[in-house]
């Protein structure tokens, strides 16, 4: 830790000035807007330029899919990293890997940073509908269930909305292994009854992650 000084102390100051990953882009999937890769991107790296700080993401060998670890190098040649962070592809050619790298990369920026969603409402303010990208919805439209996620946050809603859209999609491709673990990782109640929702219209998915859902373990008498 001691060795770090100066990049710690540097981040802090970046991280004085990170602005919000604005919701930019649109899922009509789901009929919301949510943060791509470039829009995190834009919220920090102005900021951490400016104190010194370069930013470097890497992949790291995986077998499933692909895993990502985001850098932080300074000035000073001091450095530190996140730990990496595995997705799993949807399907094993480029479209299936390019969409994982991507999911990884965004998600994997937003926790080093300590940076969440939020919505473009300034921008929404000065620009008038026509200017603002259609978001049009289609017959299979998923929809959550009346009352789930009612007491969720905003930003954990719309995360949830982008990892069942990402779930649905692997469904599509014939590879319902990234829906089972990513269901797997969510321990919440209320999270999981939410996206348990949103894949209400995907009934052979469901059935596939509650056929591979690990029972709770006994505890030893």
């Amino acid at each position: 830790m001691s060795d770090q000084k100066q990049i710690f102390a540097a981040f802090v100051a970046a991280q004085q000035a990170f602005g919000p990953a604005l919701k930019t882009s649109a899922n009509p999937h789901f009929k919301s807007r949510y943060a791509d890769l470039a829009a995190c991107v834009e919220a920090v790296i102005d900021a951490l330029n400016a104190n010194g700080i370069g930013l470097i993401q890497r992949t790291l060998e995986c077998d499933s899919g692909v895993s990502v670890e985001t850098l932080f190098v300074h000035t000073s040649g001091e450095s530190f990293g996140s730990g990496p962070l595995h997705v799993p592809a949807a399907k094993s050619d480029p479209q299936g890997y390019g969409s994982a790298l991507t999911y990884a990369r965004r998600y994997s920026l937003m926790a080093a940073c300590g940076i969440a969603p939020e919505d473009d409402d300034g921008n929404a303010a000065s620009r008038s509908a026509k200017q603002r990208p259609a978001i049009k919805p289609s017959p299979s439209d998923a929809k959550p269930t009346s009352g789930a996620g009612a007491g969720l946050a905003p930003e954990r809603k719309a995360e949830i909305e982008e990892m069942a859209l990402y779930m649905i999609d692997c469904h599509k491709e014939g590879n319902d292994l990234p829906a089972i673990e990513m269901c797997a990782e969510i321990s919440d109640a209320d999270e999981k009854v939410f996206l348990w929702s949103l894949l209400s219209a995907e009934s052979k998915l469901r059935s596939t992650i509650k056929a591979n859902s690990k029972p709770p373990a006994k505890e030893p008498k």
